[in-house]
């Protein structure tokens, strides 16, 4: 999701689509694991239920009672039949890592492991297949993430004057390329358009320059490939803040749609920054902005910079 939508997709589906609780009963443990993960993909990607309802052409109480964990009984067949044949339900389903049996042995290569080791191997990976060789301008390119209201745009762009680097709003980016703003892009031609927008101003923004700042759009880590990128050839930066904050800086900035429904639509913040949290965590570095002034933000930020950069030389 981009930044101009964040705000808004911070306020949750109404209560009244209908979602059938079932509290009184036990669930199955299957169905609730399987909500869950919905739920996550759903806020890793700023989405409200009523926008992936509408997208999947299902009703909202449908996929209510899904993330409830009381959804359709037949992925328990599923799980049944995978049990069976002593197999994984993604295997038996089909995901992209059952297309071969080098897949499958990379998969079981990588099962079980640790994310530092999971880290390295990425790393390693991409090194192989980019040709053996890192981006050495990567350290001259310092790219902001984090959700809006973090204080990508006021201290990037004070980053890059300290710097004497240009400054990139990656948003104002995709909108030169695609002729119009970020809401038009994803109400005339969807989030799939979007995100190729988005890749290929990263990519070209990439290629233009070897030194700058860049502020990205806050659901970047919402495509695999395009945050793989930015990893690969940017100095990554998290500007974390407490939610409170976001929300505040986010009124701040004049848009009082989060104010709708105060309480829900900060537990929905939550649940986005807690489902983008580990793909920020990614970032070579965090600076937490949480009660500081943008004097003592830039500071901080500052300071990482010239030690990444040090370490680099």
């Amino acid at each position: 999701m981009n930044e101009q939508e964040e705000a808004r997709m911070y306020l949750p589906a109404s209560t009244a689509d209908g979602a059938v609780a079932l509290a009184e009963e036990p669930k199955n443990p299957v169905l609730v694991a399987l909500g869950e993960r919905v739920r996550n993909l759903r806020a890793q990607r700023g989405l409200t239920r009523k926008a992936v309802a509408v997208a999947a052409d299902v009703s909202e109480r449908h996929l209510a009672n899904l993330e409830y964990g009381t959804g359709n009984a037949s992925i328990l067949v599923l799980q049944q039949v995978a049990s069976a044949l002593h197999c994984s339900l993604a295997e038996l389903v089909g995901d992209f890592t059952t297309r071969s049996p080098e897949w499958l042995l990379i998969r079981e290569l990588l099962e079980h492991r640790s994310e530092p080791e999971l880290r390295r191997a990425r790393q390693s990976l991409h090194e192989l297949l980019s040709g053996g060789g890192n981006d050495t301008a990567r350290h001259g390119r310092i790219a902001l993430v984090g959700l809006r209201g973090a204080g990508k745009s006021t201290l990037g762009a004070l980053l890059a004057r300290a710097l004497d680097v240009p400054f990139i709003e990656l948003s104002r980016e995709i909108e030169t390329l695609a002729g119009c703003s970020v809401r038009e892009i994803h109400d005339l031609y969807g989030t799939t358009a979007y995100r190729r927008y988005e890749r290929r101003a990263l990519e070209e923004t990439i290629q233009i320059h070897s030194e700058v700042v860049i502020a990205t759009p806050g659901g970047i880590v919402s495509d695999p490939a395009t945050f793989n990128e930015l990893l690969a050839h940017c100095t990554t930066v998290w500007l974390r803040a407490a939610p409170e904050e976001h929300m505040g800086r986010v009124v701040a900035q004049g848009d009082m749609r989060p104010m709708a429904a105060s309480k829900e639509a900060m537990d929905d913040l939550k649940r986005i920054l807690d489902g983008r949290a580990a793909f920020y965590s990614k970032a070579d570095i965090t600076v937490d902005t949480s009660g500081q002034t943008p004097e003592q933000s830039l500071a901080a930020l500052h300071t990482g910079v010239r030690k990444l950069t040090a370490r680099a030389a």
